[in-house]
């Protein structure tokens, strides 16, 4: 069975111009034209695209699921690569949290400086910010 793009974007969860963009980058092969000029997908789309946004929700950049895709087509490929990308990423989200919690402990501390009665112009926050 094939399906229009307006099928396959409610199908697969995403908008038309996702489909497009995703076409665009090479995430999905372009798809086999109707005589008239529409495009046809199958249900390999709507899977190829689910894939594309868990990856996306674990954090992988669309970069970073092309080579997923691109290993995932090839059998010989040992599960061990992917399990180093996905340790390359756990270690990045670790770096990025580290980043967050740092940030937020600066903004904790100059939460406490603040003294709500003080004019605006005293401000240590709006101070902080103009260093």
């Amino acid at each position: 069975m094939t399906m229009t793009i307006g099928q396959l974007a409610k199908k697969a969860g995403v908008n038309i111009e996702t489909i497009r963009y995703y076409e665009r980058r090479e995430l999905i092969p372009k798809p086999h034209r109707r005589k008239s000029g529409y495009r046809e997908y199958s249900n390999e789309f709507v899977k190829r695209i689910q894939f594309i946004r868990h990856a996306k929700e674990l954090g992988f950049s669309l970069k970073e699921v092309h080579e997923l895709l691109s290993l995932r087509l090839d059998p010989e490929t040992p599960c061990s690569e992917v399990r180093k990308r996905a340790e390359v990423k756990i270690s990045d989200i670790d770096e990025r949290i580290k980043n967050l919690q740092q940030i937020k402990k600066s903004l904790l501390k100059l939460s406490e400086a603040c003294q709500r009665s003080c004019p605006i112009s005293e401000c240590p926050i709006l101070e902080a910010l103009e260093k």
